[in-house]
């Protein structure tokens, strides 16, 4: 429930505003060198500080409980932790009875019979996203190649993203953004279809961070409306490059060696300092609601380092699978 991955499985755990967030990371080969500024790079890119962004600070540097021994990963199950220190849970005291619009104070609360931890949104915060990029730079060390880049495209629907902001910012209001993310020569023959094929167990990581509302490969939903002598990709030689790439990298579920192009929608952030109308579960009456706190005018702007994280994440994990089914030849040796 909480974990995603057959062979490299990364389990999220901790609350927004409990002592601690991390990662346990099963799988991991031993052998990767590992030290905590290894992680400082992508996190620093998921941290607040630029406009727009929450004012919460924290220092986000990765303490290893297990599975690294003397600078390397020893095999056994890596868990990684951060404490949480900036908090501010009495900001959150009142949304027992008054659910935010659009976040999962309501759902959370009656799924989990009232126990839930609703400060900082607990679980479903984007905080518990710090153990995806951990996770992610684990996954890109084993991957071993520096070609996973996702960029913010637009934000508010305009691609003066800067402007966006500002605007959102001056109406106590928030945006959305969508980020592309691109895979520059990836293996080929990656993805298992069914119900693990490329574009299946991608998907399935990047609706799992929070605020991310869409997906698509390659040309997308625009495809729907382009004839197929349009959308066929030509093959231009051997190897099997392209002369197009509308499939964004991938035939029948499985990567055919061409560039991974996808591109994420992430809705605006839910917490607002506009004035809203909205439920009051006590009163049994609407009430006026304006949320205090620390929160992002554009939470997109932090989210392009989690996007690479759940590609790198992707890739690592069917290339173990790839290498599970496949990695025996007709002498039996084992592929390297």
């Amino acid at each position: 429930m909480n974990s995603f991955g057959v062979l490299f499985r990364v389990s999220l755990f901790g609350e927004s505003h409990g002592s601690d967030t991390g990662v346990i990371i099963d799988g991991c080969p031993p052998g990767i060198a590992l030290d905590p500024e290894d992680f400082i790079p992508d996190l620093t890119r998921r941290k607040s500080g630029a406009r727009g962004t929450t004012s919460r600070k924290e220092s986000d540097m990765p303490e290893f409980i297990s599975g690294v021994y003397q600078g390397y990963t020893t095999g056994s199950p890596l868990a990684i932790i951060t404490r949480n220190k900036d908090k501010i849970s009495s900001d959150y005291s009142l949304f027992d009875n008054i659910p935010r619009p659009g976040h999962a104070d309501f759902v959370a609360g009656m799924k989990y019979s009232g126990f839930s931890d609703l400060r900082g949104s607990g679980h479903f915060s984007g905080r518990i996203t710090w153990g995806m990029v951990v996770a992610g730079v684990v996954a890109k060390k084993i991957y071993g190649r520096k070609n996973i880049t996702a960029k913010l495209l637009s934000a508010g629907g305009s691609e003066d993203i800067e402007d966006a902001i500002n605007r959102a910012i001056a109406d106590n209001d928030s945006v959305g953004g969508i980020i592309e993310c691109v895979v520059k020569d990836p293996p080929l023959g990656l993805g298992e279809p069914f119900f693990y094929s490329f574009e299946s167990a991608l998907s399935h990581i990047v609706f799992s961070i929070p605020a991310v509302k869409g997906i698509e490969f390659g040309s997308g939903f625009a495809s729907a409306s382009m004839r197929g002598s349009v959308h066929n990709d030509p093959f231009t030689d051997a190897a099997g490059k392209t002369a197009s790439n509308h499939a964004g990298g991938i035939n029948g579920g499985i990567t055919n060696g061409n560039d991974i192009v996808f591109r994420v929608a992430v809705k605006p952030t839910s917490s607002i300092g506009k004035e809203q109308f909205t439920y009051n579960f006590q009163a049994e009456e609407m009430q006026k609601l304006k949320i205090k706190g620390r929160h992002d005018t554009c939470i997109a702007l932090r989210m392009p380092v989690i996007i690479e994280a759940a590609a790198a994440i992707t890739m690592v994990d069917l290339l173990l699978v790839n290498r599970g089914i496949y990695g025996i030849d007709k002498s039996g040796k084992t592929d390297s």
